[in-house]
């Protein structure tokens, strides 16, 4: 049975399917994905009136977030390659991710500090970095389609964590001494992110 959250807003009745996952984990949370589909993510044994309870407190967040999905799914470009032609392309792509990215980490390494295991390319529909507690570094080969500055910002982002694992003031004051622009790059990711498609 699928699982349909009804909210009013703006005068208008929208009727929004999610998902609940529930795990392990202490705390409730709610994620909204690129193309708008809605995750509970909750502990095990959570109660129908806590989940209505957090669907309530956060529908501002919810519905905003949700109609912000959609208008960029709306706003992506059509591509006219074919599927053999775009698996081409990325094939490519990631191949020169795999020698680009560990460049860009290796001439940024000296001004953040710390050291990595070993870099991965991934293609993550949400995600443009990571930085594992063991060391391993993982980038999405779309940051290739990005400017420059924007790529060399989220490598930063992800060096910085190999010494500080959270977004702290003392990351987020790291982060700018070796990128003083970040918020625009960050900016940037947000609003065009999902327009790196072949």
């Amino acid at each position: 049975m699928e699982n349909i959250y009804r909210i009013k807003y703006q005068s208008k009745l929208y009727e929004l399917p999610y998902e609940v996952v529930y795990s392990r984990r202490k705390t409730c949370a709610v994620s909204i994905s690129a193309e708008g589909e809605i995750t509970l993510r909750l502990p095990l044994g959570t109660s129908e009136t806590q989940v209505s309870r957090l669907l309530l407190d956060k529908q501002h967040w919810i519905i905003t977030h949700y109609l912000e999905a959609v208008k960029q799914q709306e706003n992506r470009p059509v591509s006219d390659l074919t599927d053999t032609q775009r698996a081409a392309l990325e094939k490519r792509y990631i191949t020169a991710a795999k020698d680009y990215f560990p460049k860009r980490a290796a001439h940024f390494l000296p001004l953040t500090g710390g050291s990595f295991s070993r870099i991965t390319i991934r293609d993550q529909k949400t995600r443009w970095g990571s930085c594992s507690g063991k060391g391993t570094l993982s980038f999405n080969w779309r940051l290739m389609l990005a400017p420059p500055a924007v790529l060399d910002y989220v490598v930063v982002h992800e060096l910085c964590h190999l010494t500080h694992m959270d977004h702290s003031k003392a990351f987020w004051t790291l982060v700018e001494s070796v990128c003083p622009d970040y918020r625009i790059h960050r900016k940037w990711l947000k609003e065009h992110g999902q327009e790196l498609i072949l």
